[in-house]
């Protein structure tokens, strides 16, 4: 399956690395495929090939024609061994290509030239601003950033196939220091070795994940990437700053606490998952611990100590002979026996070794944090200053960051779940017998009343329904959470589809019931919250109520007062997916970025307290994905002040963090982007007519979209038959059920297989639709001169500048010749035709649009080593998109054999691999 090349001298010498790379892993893949299949599929899957190439490359037709009856003749066994052939060359692909991004960075950083998220770019942009260190180290004292893991359905890969691309990936870097052609051979057959043992593993699952399964998934990357990397970035962050910052660089987590159309998320995950995550922190604090006793071999006898050093030795129940002038070796040993007696009480598990002696467990990381402290200032004060930095600050840097919790979980539940539960306890408690009849204003006024009061709502003779009863759980189990853990196990309480104040309080009544509130929340009075009440404003309506929903909660008695004594926080996380999908995709980032300046303004109003906007951002552009450094500092002015938090969803997780020399790169980029928000964001707005330009497109684009989406008769069937929906639910890729509701809705499916099902069609729809009618209509109504102002945003305004680049991404990313062959599986020919030239007409506007903007005539002129790859790949990704559409003919004619429902499984598999950033 060796790869072609057409690229130009100059690309070639600079990508000839690569090219060998995936020419070598085709050729492997080629040998075994061959070996395992026999030589009759290894012929089909190169003429297959062969005509793709020609087809997609060369615009051969009669290539095309041939290709597609060749693949509509194939028998199912055939196309099954033909798609994993064509899924497993896209991993491999994968793994050449960011070797690949790792060598071509490295390159450019020893020339100087150094990439735009990388940290050295970012403080000499910081510099250049005139930027001091002491003002940042200042700012991140306060400063919170976090990427945050979530487990939502659009991870395909199984474990086992991970754990054997890491090993490639490794003999991937490994070989660019090979010299011998010996060497060079052994690494080869090592690679071989991977490759056959990927060909020999099933690809899909049999069973689908549970919340444990994904919970384990996610601490893998961990162990990989985040446990080490994180302190080696804050180490160069503070090379560059001369001096310590504060942790403000934090993992967060979803998995086991978001309950959210989820019945699989109970209190017992929620207590699995911290437990697990406190798990991982604390076995690597004890491996960590471990090492630098080793390295430490002090002696007392030549070199002094502090009395604390002393002391702290002198409690270790360490008495070996051999190590009495060892102090900071019978002082860590202490340390090591005290924490794992933390990992026994809070876990129930063994380190690998065990301490010498019992010991009392620390009842905080920051008691830990204590005692490495004296270590460190020991050895700073005794000539061990190099020592103290280079072995005993990364330890200190992992427990501050990590703690015991590893990661703050977050709750989340959807508003209308928190309604009925307080319904049940006001009715059983006879304080009002119909809560939801109530209107808005009745509502606050009863909850009010309810969080001034100290007496609890539950009757204790009352058996509550198991809803009640379940979220109840949920509340009580992170309150014993946060007392045996820390308070940094659990901040925030997400509320999905928040619409109105009321769903706000809601949850602080909640909390209240369940002792996570202390005191009265009324006028006069200072009570304490535990958890950050955090509101998910999702929908457009929602992110256009989001600012006026905030402003009234505040302004309630006694809220502002609770809030500010609670610690002053107030995050507010913007929903990019539901958005997306209400309104697409120029109205929705439109909205989001109205919906945060609008927050940002308000709590501008209020000294003393921080606002933090949680981006839920997915993988594909429609749902908020593209660059994140390019995102993050595109935001409007003052929206990010040291304070963001996003999601990392799906297979995003595995692209950017399995490989933990990639996982460095992209942590780094998301530490430089919230630095170059903080500190170099332009404060000027935009001229008013680029708002007055936006907001019309916005209108425009709305409505273009939603007559297709929801106001075409017939659109919900034509997307049922049009895309791999139905079986993408089927693929055993998350716990979470693929629709809130048993219904085929649009607006009860779930944002993110809605995207994933657009992608795998090669329309990528939600991340473009409605552009080109809304350019359309603005020159219509406001004459050419409309083109001198659309051009002057996209060439000074980030945020226009920013959507449209994301927008050229998926247009390069999509494929209407292939989507048409998607289109042929709706039943219904005059309803394929009628939306099918819908969605074509629209393209053509869109493209048509983009390039009078741009000036560009092609697809990605500003990152042409993405236009490259894209064009590299899609030879490779057609055959599975015929393959897919071919069998999924069969499946739903009834040829239900259980070979043609895997080749379209693993299908799916190679389209989102291929693709990267589908779902």
């Amino acid at each position: 399956m060796a790869p072609s090349s057409n690229s130009t001298a100059s690309e070639a010498d600079k990508d000839r690395p690569l090219y060998d790379d995936i020419r070598l892993l085709g050729q492997i893949l080629g040998d075994i495929v061959r070996e395992q299949e026999g030589e009759a599929v290894f012929e089909i899957v190169e003429v297959i090939r062969r005509l793709s190439v020609a087809y997609r490359r060369d615009a051969d037709v009669a290539a095309g024609r041939e290709l597609e009856t060749l693949l509509e003749r194939l028998s199912v066994p055939e196309a099954v061994s033909v798609i994993r052939a064509f899924t497993y060359f896209s991993h491999l692909a994968n793994l050449a290509e960011d070797r690949h991004h790792l060598r071509r960075r490295a390159v450019h950083h020893a020339r100087g030239d150094h990439h735009a998220g990388s940290l050295e770019k970012a403080f000499d942009r910081l510099r250049d601003a005139g930027v001091e260190s002491r003002t940042i180290v200042r700012a991140l004292e306060t400063a919170r950033v976090s990427p945050v893991l979530t487990a939502h359905p659009t991870e395909v890969q199984r474990h086992s196939i991970l754990e054997a691309e890491r090993a490639i990936a490794q003999l991937l870097r490994e070989r660019d220091d090979l010299v011998t052609p010996r060497d060079r051979t052994a690494n080869e057959t090592a690679i071989r070795v991977h490759v056959t043992q990927l060909w020999q593993t099933r690809i899909l699952r049999f069973v689908k994940l549970t919340v444990e399964d994904e919970i384990e998934n996610a601490l893998g990357y961990y162990r990989s990437t985040f446990l080490k990397e994180i302190p080696a970035l804050y180490a160069d962050l503070e090379a560059e700053l001369d001096g310590r910052v504060a942790p403000f660089f934090r993992m967060g987590n979803w998995i086991g606490g978001d309950r959210d159309g989820n019945p699989n998320v109970t209190a017992k995950t929620l207590e699995t998952a911290v437990r697990r995550h406190a798990e991982v922190a604390l076995r690597h604090h004890l491996s960590q611990i471990h090492e630098l006793g080793r390295d430490l071999s002090v002696s007392a006898m030549l070199v002094e100590q502090t009395a604390e050093l002393k002391a702290l030795a002198e409690a270790s129940p360490d008495v070996s002979a051999q190590r009495r002038d060892e102090p900071y070796r019978r002082a860590l040993i202490g340390v090591y026996a005290r924490v794992a007696a933390s990992l026994a009480k809070l876990c129930g598990a063994r380190g690998e070794r065990d301490a010498v002696a019992a010991a009392a467990p620390y009842a905080a990381a920051s008691e830990l944090l204590r005692d490495l402290r004296i270590v460190e200032d020991s050895l700073t004060r005794n000539h061990g200053a190099a020592l103290a930095r280079l072995r005993v600050a990364p330890v200190i840097r992992a427990v501050e960051v990590f703690g015991f919790h590893l990661a703050t979980t977050d709750l989340r539940q959807s508003s209308d779940q928190h309604e009925l539960v307080v319904a049940e306890l006001l009715a059983q408690a006879r304080v009002e017998s119909d809560y939801r009849s109530l209107d808005e204003a009745a509502r606050q006024a009863l909850l009010l009343r309810l969080l001034g009061e100290p007496r609890p709502l539950r009757v204790p003779s009352v058996a509550y329904s198991q809803l009640t009863t379940d979220e109840l759980a949920v509340f009580e189990t992170a309150r014993r959470i946060r007392e045996d853990f820390g308070a940094e196990a659990i901040r925030h309480y997400i509320i999905s589809h928040t619409e109105t104040v009321s769903d706000l309080l809601e949850v602080l009544l909640l909390q209240k019931e369940c002792g996570l509130v202390t005191g009265p929340i009324a006028a006069g009075e200072t009570a304490k919250v535990d958890l950050i009440v955090t509101p998910l404003f999702e929908t457009i309506d929602d992110l256009r109520a989001a600012e006026p929903i905030m402003r009234a909660f505040w302004d309630l008695p006694g809220v502002e007062a609770t809030l500010r004594a609670s610690g002053g926080e107030q995050d507010v996380m913007l929903g990019y997916s539901d958005s997306n999908k209400d309104g697409g995709y120029l109205t929705s980032t439109w909205e989001l970025y109205r919906s945060s300046t609008a927050l940002a303004r308000l709590f501008e109003a209020k000294p003393g307290v921080t606002l933090r906007l949680f981006h839920g951002r997915g993988g594909a552009v429609g749902r908020g994905g593209g660059p994140s450094f390019e995102a993050i500092v595109a935001q409007p002015p003052g929206t990010v002040k040291g304070q963001i938090r996003l999601t990392e969803q799906g297979e995003v997780i595995n692209a950017k963090y399995a490989n933990p020399e990639i996982g460095r790169r992209n942590l780094e980029t998301l530490m430089s982007a919230a630095l170059a928000a903080t500190f170099l964001q332009r404060s000027e707005k935009a001229p008013p007519r680029f708002f007055e330009i936006a907001e019309k497109l916005s209108e425009a684009s709305r409505r273009a979209y939603r007559a297709l989406v929801y106001e075409t008769p017939g659109f919900t069937d034509y997307f049922f038959a049009a895309t791999p929906i139905a079986e993408i639910a089927q693929l055993n890729i998350g716990s979470r059920p693929a629709s809130r509701k048993a219904t085929r809705a649009i607006e009860d499916l779930r944002a993110i297989p809605w995207g994933f099902s657009w992608g795998q069609a090669r329309v990528t729809l939600p991340g473009w639709y409605g552009f080109g009618s809304a350019i359309e209509a603005l020159v219509a109504k406001e004459g050419e001169d409309a083109w001198r102002t659309l051009r002057e945003m996209w060439a000074d305004w980030p945020f226009f500048h920013t959507l449209i680049s994301n927008m050229d991404m998926v247009l390069a990313k999509a494929d209407l010749a292939v989507a048409r062959r998607y289109a042929d599986l709706v039943p219904d020919r005059d309803l394929a035709e009628r939306v099918f030239a819908t969605i074509e007409a629209e393209w053509h506007r869109t493209i048509a649009a983009l390039e009078a903007i741009t000036g560009a005539t092609s697809r990605l002129a500003e990152n042409p080593t993405l236009a490259r790859s894209i064009a590299h790949r899609f030879a490779y990704i057609a055959p599975l998109n015929h393959l897919q559409v071919e069998l999924l003919k069969r499946w739903r004619k009834g040829q239900t054999e259980e070979k043609t429902q895997r080749g379209i499984l693993i299908s799916i598999n190679g389209i989102a691999a291929g693709l990267r950033n589908t779902g």
